[in-house]
Parts: C-alpha cells; sequence; structure tokens
C-alpha cells in the first residue's frame, strides 16, 4: 500500500508539473497588468487588444494552416511509407528506406533546417521554385520531419494487427485496394487520428526548421514569441495562447469522441459476426 501511495503522489506530481504552468498561463491571460508575473486585477482587455494585433493573429493563422495542411500530407505520406515497412516484406532497399524514413527523428533541428534551406536554395536556381521562401516551403519542411513520426505510429499499429483479417478478405474475392480501405484502414484509424494530432502539434510548435524556410511576410506564431522574448513577454500572447489550447482542447475532444464511437461500433459488428457464426 505504500509502495502505491507513493507511485499516486508521483503521478500526480508529473501532472502537476505538466499542468500547472499552462493553468497560470491562463490565469494570467486576465491579469490587469502589463507584467505578466505581477497580478493586477481582473481584466478582459489583453483579448480585446489581441483582436487588434494584425501580426500575431496573422502568425497564428499561418501557423494553423500550415500546421493543418502539414499534417494531412504527413499522415497520407507517413501511412503508405508504414504500410510498405509492414507489409511490403524484405523488398530490395528496405533498409535503406526504413533508415531514410527514420533519419529526421533523431537528426537535430538545426542540421534539418539549414539542409532544406540549401535545398530550397539550390532548387530556386535551377529550376525558378520555389519563388522565395514563404507558406509552401514551411509546409514541405514540417512535412518532411512530421512524416517520419506518422510513419512510425502507422507502421507500430500495422504490425500489431492479425493479417489473418485481410487474408480472409482476400480469400473471399477482395482486391488489395478494397481489403486496405474496408478492412485496415478503419482498424488503423485511431493511430491516423493520433499520428495527425501529432504532426499538428510538432509542426505548430517547430521555430527551429521554419527559422530557416520561411521568408519576409511569413513568420509563424513560434518565431514571433521567440523573437518578443527579448523584449518582454506581451500579456496579449498569454491571451492568444488561451484560445489556441481551447481550441486544441476541444479538437482533441471531438477527436476521442469519434474514436471511441468507432471502438464501440467495431465491437458491435465483432459480437455480431460471433452471434452469427
Amino acid at each position: 500500500m505504500k509502495q502505491m501511495g507513493k507511485l499516486a503522489w508521483a503521478l500526480w506530481f508529473g501532472y502537476a508539473f505538466l499542468y500547472v504552468p499552462i493553468a497560470l498561463l491562463i490565469f494570467y491571460s486576465f491579469n490587469e497588468s502589463r507584467l505578466v508575473t505581477v497580478w493586477g486585477g481582473f481584466s478582459t482587455k489583453w483579448y480585446a487588444e489581441l483582436l487588434q494585433n494584425d501580426q500575431l493573429l496573422g502568425a497564428a493563422w499561418l501557423s494553423l494552416k500550415v500546421a493543418a495542411m502539414s499534417a494531412t500530407a504527413s499522415v497520407v505520406l507517413g501511412t503508405v511509407a508504414g504500410l510498405a515497412l509492414a507489409r511490403f516484406g524484405r523488398f530490395r532497399g528496405r533498409t535503406l528506406f526504413g533508415g531514410m524514413i527514420t533519419a529526421p527523428l533523431v537528426m537535430p533541428e538545426v542540421i534539418t533546417g539549414l539542409s532544406l534551406l540549401l535545398l530550397f536554395v539550390a532548387l530556386e536556381q535551377a529550376i525558378g521554385w520555389p519563388d522565395g521562401r514563404g507558406m509552401t516551403t514551411i509546409t514541405i519542411a514540417h512535412t518532411t520531419f512530421t512524416m517520419a513520426y506518422v510513419a512510425v505510429i502507422i507502421q507500430s499499429r500495422l504490425v500489431s494487427l492479425d493479417e489473418s483479417l485481410e487474408e480472409a478478405a482476400m480469400d473471399l474475392g477482395a482486391r488489395p485496394a478494397k481489403v486496405f480501405f474496408v478492412i485496415t484502414l478503419p482498424i488503423i484509424a485511431p493511430a491516423i487520428v493520433s499520428g495527425w494530432l501529432l504532426a499538428f502539434t510538432l509542426s505548430l510548435d517547430d521555430v527551429v526548421v521554419a527559422s530557416f524556410v520561411s521568408g519576409p511576410g511569413s513568420t509563424t506564431l513560434p518565431m514571433v514569441i521567440f523573437s518578443s522574448v527579448k523584449f518582454g513577454i506581451s500579456p496579449q500572447i498569454n491571451a492568444l495562447a488561451t484560445l489556441m489550447m481551447v481550441v486544441v482542447a476541444t479538437g482533441i475532444f471531438i477527436a476521442s469522441l469519434v474514436m471511441a464511437r468507432q471502438d464501440r461500433q467495431r465491437k458491435r459488428d465483432e459480437q455480431m459476426a460471433v452471434q452469427g457464426g
């Protein structure tokens, strides 16, 4: 019992270490004082001033668009890569392919950003594309390293998946494409959603890679916050962070409801199949 009590205290301490700073950020977003660490009374004026700050809102909107596009592209490419690693066996070049997929996981972000910058500069000189660095180059760069995380998640889920389900469907005459969309895809849907959310978070949080591949007029929100640290954090950033956390938490809540509903539906289908058999 004492050991269980110690584990419970350690768990609560870990949760407090993670979430108390977030709670303080939300609390101080309603601070009257301009000093973010000095309470001056309750006020919502920073939310009103935030609506007039075109730089912060523009950077936040750019970050959200880049994160959504890169996460979607990462899910598509990462699912294909994970499927190839988990289902295609020992094909020629598999070791090289797997190494290239997982390399962004261990490569320093500075190296990744610099290499992508050199690539974009070389492409612009050779074929004239991309014409300057902006949202397109940031999206490609974020897709490059977030795809690796999605591929690992999808591969892990496919490895643990019972292949007899797919084999049974093909024995009944289903083509491989139909087996994937009707059998495999619904089963790995929670892993795909998890990969999308992880890729979205990593893209939204990135500042190092985006600093290399961005250009004038394409500053992301983490870059704006990082550059403002030397002059002092504005309470408007607290207000914006609070709004973004509400949006992200709502998205996670909705995704959890959808996955739980799909899981219940899958269990009902399995029970009906067992009863019918």
